[in-house]
């Protein structure tokens, strides 16, 4: 099922397990084996490995939230791309007041490798928080931080200069994906986050979309995604 970019693996199983998934006509269970030949289907409809495989980037605006729906009725990154004929799934989440590079497809597995630390696929993010970086708050960020959820793992911090608030603009680049990471990690230190802007993952670079635009990523890099995330 991740093959045919239904969901993530550890999503599709709890599809089997909600009972939404047979096998020949039959409930699938956990576990089972299928052969080629065996008709499965989701909610009655047929997959297929031949389904196109998709993924496109997004600049996610500020405000906008990173799910499928919202009980809020806030707009939500679907609303982008909801003409388009696939089943896509956000790779990962940037949060409200986030915006920057948000990737989208329809391949379970890819998203798996790309979200999971295991795998080490970089993100960087521009950032201006309030007040002045010293040295050793950045030795800190760059080293690792205690948060409540643990240690964070070393990052690398650099382009660091007075931002035109009055703040600190530098960018930072980690590979995981806690939540709300970057924020928390510079509360830890003392400051707010004023902006946070994510520009790259992976091999990608936002260039010159605008808030709200899309594109689909070329043949040489979805290839290049792939070769980074080790699918």
């Amino acid at each position: 099922m991740a093959d045919c970019g239904v969901a993530s693996r550890r999503a599709s199983e709890q599809l089997i397990a909600d009972g939404r998934v047979t096998v020949n006509g039959l409930p699938a269970v956990l576990g089972m084996s299928v052969e080629d030949g065996d008709v499965v289907c989701l909610d009655g409809k047929r997959l297929s490995l031949e389904q196109k495989r998709v993924v496109l980037m997004l600049y996610k605006p500020r405000g906008v939230v990173s799910t499928s729906s919202d009980e809020a009725g806030r707009k939500t990154v679907q609303a982008f791309v909801s003409d388009l004929p696939y089943r896509l799934y956000n790779v990962g989440r940037l949060d409200l007041n986030s915006e920057g590079l948000l990737l989208l497809t329809n391949d379970g597995e890819l998203c798996n490798h790309l979200m999971h630390p295991r795998y080490g696929v970089e993100k960087t993010y521009r950032v201006v928080c309030d007040g002045t970086l010293s040295a050793t708050e950045i030795a800190t960020l760059t080293n690792g931080v205690q948060l409540d959820d643990g240690m964070t793992a070393p990052a690398k911090v650099a382009n660091i200069r007075r931002s035109t608030t009055g703040g600190t603009a530098f960018s930072i680049t980690i590979h995981e994906g806690r939540n709300r990471q970057i924020r928390r990690m510079l509360e830890a230190v003392g400051h707010r986050t004023l902006r946070l802007k994510r520009e790259a993952y992976g091999p990608l670079k936002l260039g010159e979309l605008k808030p709200g635009e899309w594109r689909y990523l070329s043949e040489a890099e979805i290839a290049a995604l792939y070769r980074t995330a080790r699918v």
